[in-house]
Order: structure tokens, then C-alpha cells, then sequence
């Protein structure tokens, strides 16, 4: 089997991929500008009577449908606002490979062709993309190979591959025949061409606390909402008219797409009630979102809500499935990788909050609700929950522990959880934060890392309860003076 030397068959490849508008933008003008001035549009009557005197020096729309007419006189005369596009209704297949994007569909028509005087037979023909990562199969004729291919005729056939790599790609055909004189030759071909990004997805992970109305605590277990913001970028030399972008949660998630609400001021019910059947057509039937060419950008907006009330175990968010259109209806599409929030930190204990008071009174005790939370799969305890009296400034706390400074939490089970309550004391006024709570386990001699300040917010109190507040500290101090008390 020779593979040099002189072959009889030679390859021929074509991308087959939609074809462009052929565009003509010649100079055209409108009769009326070089006739007249803008003032005739003024008088009815005289405008009227333009089109005809124009139609009839220049010969009008006739004329240029009219084959006899050799002088082409009216060849740059604008006969309708829409021909200044300089769209002629004509079709142009590509001139060139162009270029190849990922998440498309290549497609090829490849043709053998035997330029030689002599029948070839039993031409096995294969044809495979090579990528750096993999070699992919398009054709293989290896079980029913073509019987012969006549002087001067041809062998077609058409391969398709769908983009998932960027980088070097190689169309590798070859062919394996008889030729002429009965010899058996090897015939290699390849073409390289570049699969280049035809668009880039640009997230950020936001997470913001959900908070109280009156009393704002930052609740240890809460995992607030997570807001997901997507920026597309087109890349691309043609507009992408994005008909999908949905992003798919991971297990534990939900995600729910936020838009600007365009019926806010519509407060009837009758009126919404039309709004939301509207809304829900539009969303049947809803239009391509067009991000343009050279850089153009479109920002998609998700809220994320963990769907468990478990801790989450990975702080994967899930990924986006894109689909989109060129100009003439050319698919594509994408699938990005996992996109990863915030690291999740594994805590064997976790202290949660679960009740605490709306209205904290200056020197009055209050008691708050706390639930310890064991993360494994082993018994733990017993604990003591203690506060510390000073900051790392060494500063006294404006919240301290009211009674027992230790408070003793019996063993908690595997993947069970305690609740107790701790009774407090505020010594200063305004926001304030009860800081320096820890965990110690008496059994492993192990103390857990500080766990999140709790903020206490008077902030939204009335100014009358702020006066009769401050009244009432004013009376008691005054009575204290006067020995009453």
C-alpha cells in the first residue's frame, strides 16, 4: 500500500452553513430633491401634481423594469424609501470557510473526485474531526465501500459535527483504493480550521441577610437571599438573538428569573388580572433577546432560595443552558460549567437563633431563644454556652449575661439538635450587639469557633416611645435623688 506518489482521487471540502443577504448600497436619489425644493410638499395641490411630471421626464418604475431600455437612465433613481437598504432580494452562498464558533453544528460537503483517465475501485473512504482532546468519527465506509468511481466522476457526501471544543480542529479524509494499474494507495488529507468563544458569561454571586422589621437579627442559620447576576457578551461578528437563557439550579436550590414589573401603577384587581393572563401569553410567545455584534451585552438577574432547610452540603449553584440564532437562523448552543458560591464551611455545632424579643428595654432582662444544632454523625456533649464579658478591645459589653455566666447544654445526639434559652441585659442604648458567644465541649475539651454577632436594632421605634422611654429614665433617676426609690 503506497501513500506517495501521484494519486488519482483528491478531496474537496465546502463548509455548508446558511447563506448571507447580498447587500448593494449604490448612491440612489429622489427625483424631488433635484427638481424641486422642500417647500413644494407645502401646497397640496402642487404636490400632487409632482409624481406624474417626475414619472413622465424620467419614465418612472417602467422604465427600469422595461428590458429595451439600454440607457439606464433611471438606474439611480430611488423609487422606494426601502431601496436606499441596499437589500436586492438576492441570496450569496459563502465566499470563504469564515469562522466557527462553539455550540454550533459544523457541517461539511465533502467531494472525492478522480481527475485521472482510470476507474478507481473499492475506495474506503473515512472522514474524522481530530481536537486535542479526542478523535471523533464522522464516516466510515469500511463496510460498504464504494465500488468505483469513474474518470472524471465524483463521490459525495455531507458530515456533520457539534462544537463543544475551542481551539485547533483538523477535518482529517482519507481514502484507501485500487487505482488504474491495480495498485493499492493511501490517500490522507487535512484541513484545520479554529473554534473560536462566541460568547462569554460573566457572573456574581451576591448574598444578602434576611433581616427583621422592628428587632433586625442577623439569624446564625439563615443563608439569606442569593441573588445570581449574569452578563452575557457577544463576541461575534452577527447579532445573537438569545432564545434561551435559563439557569438551572443545583439539588437544594430553586431559582426564579427577576424583571422589572412594567404593571406596577395597575392596582384593580380587574386590571391585574388582565396584566398576569398578558404576562403569561408574552411568556409563551415571548421575542428573541438580541444582543448585537462586536461586544454587545444583555444582564440576566436570578434569586436563588435554598429549597431545603438543612444545611446545604456544596456550594454549587447550578449552570446555564443558552441557546441562540444568528441573522438568518443559524443555531447555537451553550452550557457553562458550575458556577460555585460562597465556600461552605462545615461546622461540627451550629448555634441558631430562633426567637428573640421585638422591644429591649434599657436594664431589663430579656431572654432569647437559642437552638444548638450537632452536624454529625456522632454524639456530642455535654456543652457550656458561655459569654464573654469583655471585646477584643477590652471594652465591657453593652449586653451581658443576666444570672449564671455558664450555661450547661446536655449531650446532643447525631444530626439532632437541643433548644435553651439565655437570658440577657443591656446596659447602653442604640445598636447594639451580643457578641462573644462560644460553645466549649466538657467531654473533648474542645472550644468551637466564635460564632456570628446577634444585632439588636431600636432604631424603628416610634419618637413617642423614645419620649416616654427616655421619660421614664429621667423619673426613676430624679426619684433615686430624692431617696423615693
Amino acid at each position: 500500500m503506497s501513500s506517495t506518489g501521484t494519486h488519482s482521487l483528491a478531496f474537496r471540502v465546502m463548509r455548508l452553513c446558511r447563506p448571507s443577504f447580498h447587500i448593494d448600497t449604490p448612491l440612489l436619489v429622489d427625483p424631488a430633491d433635484l427638481i424641486v425644493g422642500e417647500d413644494i410638499f407645502d401646497d397640496p395641490i402642487a404636490a400632487s401634481h409632482l409624481p406624474p411630471l417626475i414619472d413622465g421626464h424620467i419614465g418612472g418604475k417602467t422604465s427600469t423594469a422595461d428590458s429595451a431600455d439600454l440607457s439606464y437612465r433611471a438606474r439611480f433613481v430611488l423609487h422606494h424609501p426601502c431601496d436606499s437598504i441596499g437589500l436586492s432580494g438576492l441570496l450569496m452562498l459563502p465566499q470563504s470557510f469564515g469562522a466557527i464558533y462553539l455550540g454550533e453544528t459544523f457541517c461539511s460537503y465533502i467531494s472525492i473526485n478522480n481527475s485521472s483517465n482510470f476507474e478507481v475501485r473499492d475506495v474506503i473512504i473515512k472522514a474524522e474531526i481530530q481536537t486535542e482532546r479526542q478523535r471523533i468519527l464522522l464516516l466510515d465506509t469500511s463496510k460498504s465501500s464504494v465500488e468505483s468511481i469513474r474518470a472524471g466522476g465524483r463521490y459525495d457526501f455531507i458530515v456533520e459535527h457539534d462544537v463543544k471544543e475551542l481551539g485547533a480542529h483538523t477535518l482529517v479524509c482519507t481514502a484507501l483504493y485500487n487505482d488504474g494499474d491495480g495498485e493499492r494507495k493511501y490517500l490522507p488529507q487535512f484541513f484545520k480550521f479554529i473554534v473560536a468563544n462566541p460568547l462569554s458569561v460573566r457572573t456574581k454571586v451576591r448574598v444578602v441577610k434576611v433581616m427583621g422589621s422592628v428587632l433586625e437579627i442577623a439569624s446564625l442559620d439563615s443563608r439569606g437571599n442569593t441573588f445570581l447576576e449574569a452578563c452575557i457578551e457577544n463576541h461575534t461578528k452577527s447579532n445573537l438573538y438569545m432564545d434561551q437563557v435559563d439557569f438551572e439550579p443545583a439539588q437544594h436550590w430553586s431559582a426564579t428569573i427577576l424583571k422589572a414589573d412594567e404593571h406596577n401603577s395597575r392596582n384593580n384587581s380587574g386590571t391585574r388580572s388582565a396584566s398576569h393572563l398578558l404576562s403569561g401569553i408574552i411568556e409563551i410567545f415571548k421575542s428573541p433577546v438580541l444582543i448585537r455584534s462586536g461586544g454587545g451585552i444583555h444582564n440576566f438577574l436570578y434569586q436563588l432560595r435554598a429549597t431545603s432547610h438543612g444545611p446545604v452540603q456544596s456550594n454549587v449553584l447550578g449552570k446555564f443552558q443558552i441557546t441562540w440564532r444568528t441573522n438568518l437562523g443559524e443555531p447555537g448552543r451553550l452550557q457553562t460549567q458550575q458556577i460555585l458560591g460562597t465556600p461552605i464551611i462545615q461546622k461540627e455545632v451550629e448555634l441558631h437563633v430562633v426567637e428573640a424579643p421585638a422591644v429591649i428595654n434599657l436594664d431589663k432582662p430579656f431572654s432569647v431563644h437559642l437552638n444548638l444544632t450537632n452536624q454529625t454523625d456522632k454524639e456530642l456533649g455535654p456543652f457550656e454556652v458561655r459569654l464573654s464579658q469583655f471585646d477584643s478591645s477590652e471594652e465591657e459589653m453593652a449586653i451581658m449575661i443576666n444570672g449564671l455566666q455558664t450555661t450547661v447544654i446536655p449531650n446532643v445526639e447525631a444530626f439532632g439538635s437541643t433548644d435553651f434559652h439565655l437570658s440577657f441585659i443591656a446596659t447602653q442604648l442604640g445598636v447594639q450587639r451580643i457578641k462573644g458567644i462560644t460553645v466549649f465541649n466538657t467531654k473533648e475539651k474542645k472550644s468551637y469557633d466564635p460564632f456570628p454577632d446577634l444585632e439588636g436594632n431600636m432604631d424603628e421605634f416610634h419618637s413617642c416611645s423614645f419620649l416616654l422611654f427616655w421619660w421614664g429614665v429621667i423619673d426613676m433617676w430624679r426619684c433615686s435623688l430624692f431617696g423615693i426609690i
